[in-house]
């Protein structure tokens, strides 16, 4: 990502460690997943709690009390990941213990069956990588402006994580519900819960940009206290108010359509939307610099959310429910 030594230096350090919590974090995807598709989302939402706060409090005694810098923020994730592991696994025995019975291996690598659930995520790790894609190289390209620029970035992308976060919730309950009403056939209940899932999605919105407007200095002093890189993400500041209005409602059409197996659709809408980010980028970070990266990261979300609309039939119910 072309950073300077002291950047590479510090991530490789922060990465080495970090990377011992995969194990831990892939498999708490797949059971927070299950927790979801059984209509709970109150066991993940506590188990998140629970490993947000042994984060940070494991963070701050690993980096500061034990003296290990960034390093030691690497291993309070790690630490978080393990204790969210163990709970989830605590929780799916007491309140499904009556289910594990039923886990069949062997029933689960029926052919046919398996080909499809492969089908499906194909579509989903197509689409998550182009985000992902596009995440990276919005890192990668503000360390080309610079490190100032590359941290005044990192630190406005707090704001959009932010965001993220609160709009996952309501995409995760358009996954279960979507899948749930989806399987029941029932077009009327499937209809009314994606009108009220993209209200409140709006709503969310329009709350953020006031969030942001009135404190956003505030709330970016909570995770930086430079000066320089604050009245540096002043001048940026517009992008990621901006943000929550184009970016709500791409989240929730996305929950609804992975809840009803419409991947496709997924994967074909955010590969134009990353090729508009890439064409607008390119085409304007010669005269504007770090603006044209977040005018291209606007297009991507705005552009995600248009094409998700119109290409299902502005969110037309018989045609999501139509299995792919």
């Amino acid at each position: 990502m072309q950073g300077s030594d002291k950047v590479q230096a510090l991530a490789a350090e922060y990465l080495f460690a970090r990377i011992w919590a995969v194990p831990a974090s892939i498999t708490l995807f797949a059971i927070q997943g299950w927790f979801i598709g059984m209509q709970d989302a109150k066991t993940p939402m506590v188990i998140s709690i629970i490993s947000v706060v042994m984060n940070a409090v494991f963070s701050v005694f690993f980096a500061f009390n034990l003296n290990m810098g960034i390093a030691g923020i690497a291993w309070g994730t790690v630490v978080a990941q393990y204790t969210g592991l163990l709970i989830s696994c605590v929780m799916l025995f007491i309140k499904y213990h009556e289910y594990i019975q039923y886990f069949d291996i062997k029933e689960s690598l029926q052919i046919k069956p398996v080909i499809h659930f492969l089908h499906i995520n194909k579509d989903i790790f197509l689409r998550s990588a182009f985000v992902v894609i596009v995440y990276t190289f919005f890192t990668a390209a503000s360390a080309r402006f610079g490190d100032t620029i590359l941290a005044t970035n990192a630190l406005l992308m707090q704001l959009f994580t932010l965001f993220s976060y609160m709009s996952d919730g309501f995409a995760y309950a358009g996954e279960s519900l979507s899948g749930r009403f989806v399987g029941e056939k029932n077009a009327y209940l499937l209809k009314r819960f994606i009108n009220k899932l993209l209200f409140w999605a709006v709503m969310v919105g329009i709350l953020f940009v006031f969030v942001y407007l009135v404190a956003w200095k505030e709330i970016l002093m909570i995770f930086s206290s430079l000066e320089e890189i604050i009245a540096s993400a002043g001048k940026y500041i517009g992008w990621i108010v901006a943000v929550p209005l184009v970016g709500c409602i791409p989240f929730m059409i996305d929950g609804i359509m992975i809840g009803a197996t419409q991947t496709k659709l997924l994967r074909n809408t955010v590969f134009v939307a990353t090729a508009l980010f890439f064409i607008s980028f390119y085409a304007l970070s010669p005269f504007l610099g770090n603006n044209a990266l977040w005018i291209a990261f606007i297009i991507f979300l705005l552009f995600r959310g248009i094409l998700l609309y119109f290409c299902s039939d502005k969110l037309n119910v018989e045609k999501i429910m139509k299995q792919e």
